[in-house]
């Protein structure tokens, strides 16, 4: 799948079959229940196995908690949230546009009123697995608004005409998770595929689908760390100096050193990975800042864990021949995913002096 930059389609229909597609969708629409320590706990086990796949399953579980924030009975919002709940069906974000980067909250795009609904035209930087979902939770500025915060957002067919992938993902790690722009071009959408109220995008964004995105995020990076620090304390066990007397890798102090740094690191985001989920799960009034800590926290921690797994794998870790260099790889993306390291180290800093985060 990596080198092939191809989608991970037997992983996610293995996780299909295992009703994990369905994980945190509550039992009265159907799924088998489950909250953020829950999913927390099944994103990292994927992140350490395929950060592809993780990605693929992270934005389809982030983008049905989006969507159970804002559904309305009846409707097409209740019928994808009952096939989501029974495993049929794959959804993801498209938020992100190219104007306003990875400022995901910020939308340049206007829709248009219509007959009973909206028409869209807009171009999205980002959505993972594009061309691979049933639906997109796309968002699109608020009709008549001229604030880029004013937005809404709609369940949208990804199968929609107006809909087009212009190009395909080539990058340099997480290679199968189908990231792509898509192009919108007269979409029109009906209002009883809106999520809430009018104008009520910023809120659910806020409100869902940041909590689960960052929390899902770190989770990833948790598990690919955690991947990476498994593989390399197995190469230095077991490598030997033949000319010293079988001397292992692991009995220099060097090489004892910088893998307890690594996995002291490692320890630390995973302990404020799984306090941030408990608080986001009882509604503690001090998830916010964890929500926007746990992300730059994870993200900075995968990078320098698998920076020392590379080292202390030497040149066995560079080979393709094992798993180490494309952790190496996938765990860059966190930093630079919307948002980035550093929106969320300035947005960390606004809350502690008190000022607006927008």
């Amino acid at each position: 799948m990596d080198a092939e930059a191809r989608f991970p389609s037997e992983s996610i229909e293995a996780l299909r079959a295992a009703g994990v597609l369905a994980i945190g969708v509550p039992a009265e629409h159907g799924g088998p229940g489950g909250g953020p320590i829950e999913v927390v706990d099944v994103l990292e086990q994927v992140g350490g196995a395929c950060g592809s796949t993780a990605m693929v399953l992270m934005m389809h579980l982030v983008a049905a908690q989006t969507l159970l924030a804002g559904r309305r009975d009846g409707g097409p919002l209740e019928e994808a949230l009952a096939e989501i709940a029974a495993g049929r069906h794959l959804t993801t974000l498209a938020y992100s546009e190219r104007g306003s980067r990875s400022h995901f909250w910020a939308q340049v795009s206007r829709a248009t009123r219509e007959n009973g609904g909206v028409r869209i035209d807009a171009d999205k930087s980002w959505a993972t697995s594009a061309g691979h979902v049933d639906t997109y939770v796309l968002a699109s500025g608020a009709p008549g608004e001229t604030e880029p915060t004013a937005t809404e957002l709609y369940l949208v067919d990804a199968h929609e005409p107006a809909i087009e992938i212009p190009t395909s993902y080539d990058g340099l790690g997480l290679r199968g998770n189908a990231s792509a722009p898509l192009t919108l071009r007269d979409l029109r959408v009906p209002d009883n595929r809106r999520l809430g109220e009018p104008g009520s995008g910023l809120d659910l964004m806020l409100s869902a689908t940041l909590p689960w995105f960052t929390l899902g995020s770190a989770a990833c990076c948790v598990g690919l760390a955690g991947a990476a620090l498994a593989v390399v304390t197995e190469h230095v066990s077991a490598a030997r100096f033949d000319h010293m007397g079988g001397t292992s890798l692991s009995e220099l102090p060097t090489v004892r050193a910088r893998l307890a740094e690594a996995k002291l690191r490692h320890l630390q985001a995973r302990a404020l990975l799984y306090e941030v989920a408990a608080q986001v799960a009882a509604s503690d009034p001090d998830a916010p800042l964890g929500v926007l800590a746990v992300k730059a926290t994870a993200a900075e921690m995968a990078i320098e864990v698998t920076d020392a797994a590379m080292r202390l794998g030497g040149g066995a870790a560079y080979s393709r021949q094992g798993p180490l260099e494309r952790i190496f790889r996938d765990a860059r993306a966190a930093s630079v995913m919307a948002p980035t390291t550093d929106v969320l180290h300035d947005m960390v800093g606004k809350v502690l002096t008190g000022q607006e985060l927008f």
